[in-house]
């Protein structure tokens, strides 16, 4: 594509968000239309989040439905907000009851919880997400602007800011967004509004409170005295006529219905509110011996947030601010000076660390008398905790270590457990300014992400038999997996109080670990192979326990805490490793997924009491022989003597029942919705078939390969079978996993030295 090319690209995506100035009637009959449109605040924002839709996940366990606006789909996740769903589903339905008006309009959402865990990413996400349903034709959002031209003689005209009109033909808009229906008297807004929720097909009626901004109304009182004063009859008409005022649509973005107070932004709790006086002005605007509202900056955080969203970020720099909010969510006003007040129509959302929380109650003690007691009323909090799915905290490692930012979206566990242990290579430059490609092996980031959710539950309330990574495993699949048996979290009493996400390692400390690693190179060679450029899961765990102490996020009791829930991550993580390592061993021992699939269908069939349409497309009885076959020679449950013939004995049939077609049957009620086909079944889902498909143990390799010897395994005499088994080996990894030729090495180097120990 050419320069040309782009520049139209962005001409059209402008003009996709521009429509033409419109008249009041128009922009009336505009609603009529689609009556969405004249949202106010809360229910503008509820309308966003709601029209993205939703999807399912799983977080600690439990299928939860998640609103896709806070995956950030509008910027490829940018700025998703990984976990916290169940948080982020509450907020929504306070949002819910502020719009309908049903007890909660005086209520300021509190988003509380430690560093890294998404509050920030929630503010730019909700950001994001407005500014781009802004652009949409069903998320359309409008103001006023005026000019006064023509209504009478002299006068400088309209102004705001420092400088003066320089054409009187100017159209100046409202600086606070204000909504074009307040320009109606309230009695015929009202009627207008009754008419428009009766064509509303929505559970949230459309509200217009309050009056015109005091720009806006200095031009409309200007006008209607101009008017008046030439003896006009129709003084709305001619105030409201199209050569006056106009309705218009503008994007949401921070400044445009979108105000956000930093914690540096600094100035008098009236200036970081609403906005200031310019003097200067002042003297050139003088109306009548008044403050002139022209004259004011309106560059405060709610006058940039009027319309839509105010958000005061690290509130507790802020909280001599919060007291004066109290009045804003339920009067729906504030004031510029003791003369001029301004009707607000914003949601209102403070995000702090929880620091705020002991500020607010420094007082608690004095009860009845605590100064705070109404603020603190107003408040209606909700608290982010730390990530403890795997899943999503290997997700937001990846994230913080690469510029990734798509959503992870699996459509099964395999396929997420996949991205889960998969390696990353990342580009370095050191100080020669060489840029070198150092690799995270396979299970590193998994490593990483699986000790930090460990140290983020609580162990009060594990069940017995189980340790902290069952439990984030159980949290990240919602089952276990032993033996033949599948384990359902709800099986499971894991307390409904538990401090699981209230601290722990945070992703950050985590994310900096490892970028010193890739800047190090590794203390290992190879003759022909780079495995001094590889970070093995090892070596971050490692790394990540001996920085716990001097790392001043942490208090010397978490950081004893913390390390010592290494051991049970190294154990799984080395597990992980050797059944990789295993399954590239007996790769070409496995039994062929199709084979599998066909005795499923086989023993559906024969439960069924069915026929099997075969290749030629006839129908046939399902196979007794190839079901025997199946399990004597491949899941080598049962011998000859469980057998009449071909025909299954006590034993053999209560297995297939309740091995095989119980948990058919629980995917057939899964997938209830839809038609149900033995073929759709991912024969892994069947924990029995799992064991067949990959699992081998050292005793089957020893009987497979008789001369194979795991000592030799480093440097193996060549024209042994050790020397060919490795070779294999390494190529399966590579194959299969994605393993590089350096980190297959070196994982294979590990788990052969560990079942050395106890090969004889």
């Amino acid at each position: 594509m050419s320069g040309e090319d782009f520049i139209g690209q962005a001409d059209e995506a402008l003009d996709r968000t521009y429509e033409e100035p419109m008249g009041l009637s128009a922009f009336v009959d505009r609603l009529f239309e689609n009556p969405a449109l004249a949202s106010h605040a809360s229910k503008y924002l509820l309308d966003a989040i709601e029209e993205a839709g939703t999807r399912t996940v799983i977080e600690e366990g439990e299928r939860k439905e998640r609103y896709r606006f806070f995956d950030d789909p509008h910027n490829d996740g940018e700025h998703a907000i990984l976990g916290n769903t169940e948080v982020l589903n509450k907020l929504v339905d306070d949002l819910r009851s502020i719009a309908a008006g049903r007890g909660k309009d005086e209520k300021i959402i509190w988003l509380e919880g430690p560093t890294a865990t998404g509050k920030s990413e929630l503010k730019r996400c909700l950001i994001n997400g407005l500014r781009e349903y802004s652009r949409t034709d069903d998320g359309r959002r409008y103001t006023v602007e005026w000019n006064i031209s023509g209504a009478g003689s002299g006068g400088s005209g309209l102004t705001y800011g420092d400088t003066g009109a320089e054409d009187e033909d100017d159209w100046y808009q409202s600086p606070v967004q204000v909504n074009p229906l307040t320009v109606f008297p309230s009695e015929v807004r009202r009627d207008l509004l009754a008419q428009l929720n009766e064509r509303l097909d929505d559970h949230v009626s459309l509200r217009a409170d309050g009056t015109l901004d005091p720009f806006s109304r200095e031009a409309c009182e200007f006008l209607e005295e101009q008017y008046r004063r030439q003896g006009v009859e129709d003084l709305f008409s001619a105030v409201t006529d199209p050569k006056h005022l106009r309705v218009k649509n503008f994007i949401v973005d921070v400044g445009d219905g979108i105000g956000v107070l930093h914690s540096e932004d600094e100035g008098s709790p009236k200036e970081r509110l609403v906005g200031s006086w310019m003097h200067g002005m002042l003297r050139e605007l003088d109306s009548r011996g008044r403050k002139n509202p022209q004259a004011f900056s309106y560059d405060g955080v709610l006058s940039q947030g009027n319309g839509l969203l105010t958000i005061v970020e690290d509130a507790a720099q802020h909280a001599d601010l919060l007291q004066k909010l109290l009045n804003v969510p339920d009067e729906g006003h504030v004031k510029l000076d003791k003369g001029i007040g301004m009707d607000i129509d914003t949601q209102l959302i403070i995000i702090s660390n929880p620091d705020l929380e002991a500020r607010l109650n420094q007082h608690a003690e004095r009860e009845g008398q605590d100064p705070l007691k109404a603020l603190k009323r107003r408040l209606d909090k909700h608290e982010f905790t730390y990530l403890t799915n795997l899943s999503l905290e290997t997700e937001l490692l990846r994230r913080e270590l690469t510029n990734e930012t798509a959503v992870w979206q699996a459509d099964s566990w395999d396929e997420m457990e996949t991205w889960i242990q998969e390696p990353l290579t990342v580009s370095v430059r050191d100080s020669s300014t060489a840029v070198t490609d150092v690799e995270l092996a396979p299970h590193t980031l998994e490593a990483a992400a699986l000790y930090a959710v460990v140290s983020r539950l609580d162990d009060t309330d594990l069940p017995s038999g189980l340790d902290m990574v069952d439990k984030a495993l159980l949290f990240d699949r919602g089952y276990l997996q032993e033996g033949d048996e599948r384990i359902e979290v709800e099986d499971f009493d894991l307390g409904e109080n538990a401090a699981d996400g209230d601290h722990g390692i945070p992703v950050t400390f985590t994310r900096d670990v490892i970028a010193d690693l890739l800047h190090e190179e590794q203390d290992r060679h190879h003759a022909d192979l780079p495995v001094e450029n590889v970070v093995m899961p090892r070596d971050v765990l490692n790394r990540m326990a001996e920085e716990l102490e001097s790392a001043p996020v942490f208090s010397p009791a978490e950081a004893n805490e913390f390390e010592e829930r290494v051991v049970p991550v190294k154990n799984h993580v080395f597990g992980e490793q050797e059944q990789d390592v295993l399954d590239a061993v007996m790769r070409d021992k496995r039994v062929d997924k199709s084979t599998v699939e066909e005795y499923i269908e086989h023993v559906y069939a024969w439960e069924a009491d069915e026929q099997i349409e075969n290749e030629r497309g006839e129908y046939e009885d399902p196979d007794p022989l190839k079901m025997k076959v199946f399990e004597i020679e491949h899941l080598g449950r049962f011998d000859e003597d469980n057998y009449e013939g071909n025909d299954p004995g006590d034993a053999v049939v209560q297995f297939r029942t309740e091995k095989i077609i119980t948990a058919l049957n629980r995917h057939a009620w899964q997938s209830r919705d839809e038609t149900f086909r033995v073929g759709d079944v991912n024969p892994k889902e069947i924990p029995v078939i799992q064991t067949v498909l990959g699992s081998h143990d050292w005793a089957d390799v020893k009987r497979t390969y008789e001369d194979f010897d795991p000592r030799q395994w480093d440097n193996p005499p060549s024209g042994t079978e050790t020397a060919d088994l490795k070779e294999k080996t390494i190529r399966n990894l590579r194959e299969m996993f994605d393993y590089s030729g350096a980190s297959a090495e070196l994982t294979s180097r590990h788990v052969m030295n560990q079942v050395s120990y106890k090969w004889d």
